[in-house]
């Protein structure tokens, strides 16, 4: 398993997480964090320590896949060669081949103007 791979499961685990956090949430102040703990003043850790939850691992989840993704930018194997393109290798030349002339067919009569319908008259 090369480590561009690990990178790439740990971007799709922590983007999950993210969007699980932020649907978690609601901006109107209800969601997890109006009605966790079933109300009243028996909350457990209250609904400001929850919401102070919520926002702490939305940003470190952010920041996390902002890293991971950077990361995996390192880890990516371009191989042996240092240019990616061959547009940008002056040294590269590309030769596409010409296409095959139309064979003349001697079967065709020249096309001439005559018009036979007004000498017929």
């Amino acid at each position: 398993m090369s480590t561009f791979t690990i990178f790439l499961a740990l971007i799709v685990v922590v983007a999950f997480l993210l969007i699980v956090v932020i649907m978690v949430q609601n901006p109107k102040g209800g969601g997890l964090s109006s009605s966790f703990g079933g109300g009243g003043t028996q909350q457990l850790g209250g609904v400001k320590k929850t919401t102070d939850f919520l926002d702490k691992s939305t940003w470190t989840l952010a920041t996390l896949l902002l890293v991971l993704i950077l990361l995996s930018n390192v880890a990516i194997n371009r191989g042996s060669d240092s240019i990616d393109s061959k547009a940008l290798d002056a040294d590269a030349t590309t030769t596409q081949p010409l296409p095959a002339a139309l064979p003349e067919t001697q079967d065709a009569a020249p096309a001439t103007s005559t018009d036979e319908s007004t000498e017929n008259k």
